[in-house]
């Protein structure tokens, strides 16, 4: 069973932990100098901006999800726990939160992209990430 709790600050290091196996899952693409600095970005201010959910399962963080106001700022599950409904019930946590909620993707990530199309996200324009030079889609859900 899948438990969705508000992040304290002991989960930091998990979220870390997670956020690092899922990001070179699912952006193998970026150097290790840009995730570096995105990871310290996320450690240093994001979190302590963001709403974030944890997902536990026994116990266990698998995932979390974070927000800024409507913006999806990441959704990351461990890779083992793809394909249990974690991502799907972190999302209507946010959806539940906020209705109508906005995310980038990067082009390159299939895994994310299929995702939220699934989920019922429309792709928006499309422009180039200025922190990590690749290209994302901006992605809607919801009314506005």
């Amino acid at each position: 069973m899948t438990l969705i709790k508000p992040f304290s600050p002991a989960d930091k290091l998990a979220v870390l932990s997670i956020w690092r196996e899922a990001s070179a899952y699912a952006h193998p693409f970026l150097t290790a100098e840009a995730t570096d600095q995105a990871e310290a970005m996320i450690r240093d201010h994001f979190l302590d901006l963001a709403e974030t959910y944890m997902a536990e399962v026994a116990g266990t963080p698998v995932g979390f999800i974070s927000l800024i106001q409507n913006e999806v700022g990441g959704l990351f599950l461990r890779p083992a726990f793809h394909g249990r409904g974690i991502g799907h019930a972190l999302m209507d946590q946010a959806v539940a939160l906020k209705g109508h909620l906005e995310l980038d993707v990067f082009v390159e990530n299939a895994i994310g992209r299929r995702f939220y199309n699934r989920y019922g996200f429309a792709a928006g324009e499309e422009r180039m990430n200025s922190f990590f030079g690749h290209p994302e889609i901006r992605m809607h859900y919801g009314e506005q």
